[in-house]
C-alpha cells in the first residue's frame, strides 16, 4: 500500500501572470519539474502562530503549510503583502503505482502587487512569471517538464484567470483510461502498466508515441496478466498503433507484447540482438508477426513534427535501444537507469564495461528530461551522472576488496548490508560483472 503524505501548493497570480518555479534536478520528488511553489504538510503545521486575515476559513494546517512553505521556497511572507483573493481550486491526488502519493491542495493566491521572489536554491533552481497561455504554449512546444496537476490549472488560468476550480485535476476526474496514463511532456503519454518485474517496482513504463495522422507507436508494452492486458487493449483503441517497438528483450519488457501484436495486426520493432534473444527463450514468439529490426540513427516516429531516433545502449542487454528526438527534449532510456530499485548488469547479455559506455553517451548527448522504465520522469541527464558515479565508486569497492583476498561471496554482505535478501543473488551479478570488467581491462588477472 502506497503511502499518502497531504501536500500544498500556490498558484501566485499578479497582473496577468502566473508563477512557476524550476525544481532541482537533484531532487527525489519530481526533479527537474516545472510547478508551483509547495510542499508537504508537516507535523509542526498542526500548531503555530494565527493565520493572516483571509485563510480563517481553510484548515489551519494546510494553511500554516502553505504559508512556511512560501517563506522557505521563494522568500515571499503572504502576511506581509497585499492579497486580492484566496481561494482553493481543487486537489489532486497521485496515481496509485507511485510508492509515496501526495494528496496536494492547490489555492490560488491574487496578488496586488509583484513581490521580489528570492529562491531557495536547495530547492528551486530559477523562478518565473508567464501567462497561463505562454506556460502552455512552452509545454505544447515541448519545452516543459510539469506533472498533470499543474498542466490541469494552467489550463483552467488559460481559460479563465478567475476559476473557481480547475477540472481535471484530480487524475480520477480526468479523462477516465482504464489504466493510469501521465504526460508530464506534451505527447509522449506514459503508461503505467503493472508487469512481472523485479522489486521494488510494480510496474513497467509502456510508452505511446507518435503525432496525430502519423506513425503510432506502443513502446514495451508487458501486462502482467491477461486482466491487465485488456485494460492496455482498451486504452490503446482509442488512440490505435501501427508498430510495436521493444527497447530490449528481457521478459518485463515483452510479455504479451506479441498477443498485442498480433491482436492489432501491428508489426513488431526492435534490434536483431533483441528478437534473436527472445527468439531463442520462447520459441513461437514470433510467429506470424513481422519485425522490424532498427539500429543507431533510425528514425522510429515523429513527436510534434520532430524526428525520433534511436540509440544503441547495450550494456544491461546487449541489444537494449533509447528513444530520443532530434531537439533532445527527452530519452526514454529503458533499463539504463532505473527509477525504483537498481540495474542489474548480467551475463550473457550484460556487459559492464558497455554499460558505462551507454552511460557516458547518454550523458553526452545531455536531454532535457530522461524516461527510465520504473518510476516517473526526471529532468536532465544528472541521475545518469549520479548512476556512473555509484557504479564507478562500486567498482573501487569491488577491487579493494578483491585485493584484500575476499571472493564474491565475501563481499556480498561487505557491500550490500542494507539489501534486500531477496535481491543478493542480483547483486551478486553485479559484483561478478564489475570482476569482469576489471579483467577485461587487465585491472586484475584473468
Amino acid at each position: 500500500m502506497s503511502r499518502i503524505v497531504d501536500a500544498v501548493t500556490a498558484v501566485l497570480i499578479h497582473d496577468g501572470e502566473v508563477l512557476l518555479v524550476h525544481r532541482q534536478h537533484f531532487l527525489s520528488a519530481f526533479p527537474g519539474y516545472h510547478a508551483f511553489p509547495g510542499g508537504k504538510v508537516d507535523a509542526a503545521d498542526a500548531a503555530g502562530a494565527a493565520l493572516p486575515a483571509g485563510w480563517l476559513s481553510f484548515e489551519e494546517r494546510v494553511a500554516r503549510a502553505l504559508l512556511r512553505e512560501l517563506r522557505e521556497e521563494v522568500a515571499l511572507d503572504l502576511a506581509t503583502v497585499e492579497v486580492r483573493d484566496i481561494r482553493l481550486v481543487g486537489s489532486a491526488l497521485t496515481p496509485s503505482p507511485a510508492p509515496v502519493r501526495f494528496d496536494t491542495r492547490f489555492f490560488v493566491v491574487e496578488l496586488v502587487e509583484r513581490p521580489t521572489l528570492v529562491a531557495d536554491t536547495n530547492e528551486i533552481g530559477s523562478c518565473a512569471w508567464a501567462t497561463p497561455a505562454e506556460w502552455l504554449r512552452r509545454y505544447e512546444q515541448g519545452e516543459l517538464l510539469s506533472a498533470p496537476p499543474t498542466i490541469a490549472v494552467l489550463r483552467a488560468l488559460a481559460a479563465d484567470l478567475r476559476a473557481a476550480e480547475a477540472p481535471g485535476l484530480h487524475f480520477e476526474t480526468r479523462e477516465q483510461f482504464p489504466l493510469p496514463m501521465i504526460e508530464s511532456m506534451c505527447g509522449v503519454r506514459q503508461i503505467l502498466v503493472r508487469s512481472n518485474t523485479l522489486p521494488p517496482a510494480q510496474h513497467t513504463n509502456c510508452f505511446l508515441l507518435g503525432d496525430a495522422q502519423s506513425h503510432r507507436v506502443l513502446v514495451d508494452p508487458s501486462p502482467a496478466d491477461d486482466a491487465e492486458m485488456q485494460r492496455l487493449i482498451e486504452l490503446v483503441e482509442r488512440f490505435g498503433i501501427h508498430e510495436i517497438f521493444l527497447t530490449h528483450h528481457h521478459p518485463d519488457h515483452r510479455e504479451r507484447a506479441n498477443l498485442l501484436a498480433r491482436r492489432f495486426e501491428v508489426p513488431m520493432g526492435m534490434s536483431l540482438d533483441t528478437q534473436t534473444r527472445i527468439a531463442d527463450e520462447v520459441p513461437g514468439y514470433f510467429d506470424g508477426i513481422t519485425v522490424n529490426h532498427y539500429r543507431e540513427n533510425d528514425t522510429l516516429c515523429r513527436w510534434l513534427g520532430r524526428a525520433v531516433r534511436v540509440h544503441a545502449v547495450p550494456g544491461h542487454d546487449e541489444g537494449q535501444l533509447a528513444l530520443m528526438p532530434d531537439d533532445r527534449a527527452w530519452c526514454i532510456v529503458g533499463d539504463l537507469i532505473q527509477g525504483l530499485g537498481t540495474v542489474v548488469i548480467a551475463k550473457p547479455e550484460g556487459h559492464m564495461g558497455r554499460y558505462f559506455d551507454s552511460l557516458r553517451k547518454i550523458i553526452a548527448l545531455d536531454p532535457y528530461a530522461i524516461y527510465p522504465s520504473h518510476g516517473i520522469a526526471m529532468g536532465t541527464s544528472y541521475r545518469l551522472q549520479e548512476t556512473l558515479r555509484h557504479r564507478e565508486l562500486r567498482e573501487k569497492q569491488v577491487l579493494a576488496l578483491f585485493h584484500e583476498g575476499h571472493d564474491v561471496g565475501e563481499m556480498l554482505p561487505l557491500i550490500y548490508a542494507d539489501v534486500d535478501p531477496r535481491l543478493l543473488p542480483l547483486a551478486r551479478l553485479n559484483i561478478e560483472s564489475h570482476l569482469d570488467k576489471l579483467r577485461e581491462e587487465g585491472v586484475i588477472a584473468a
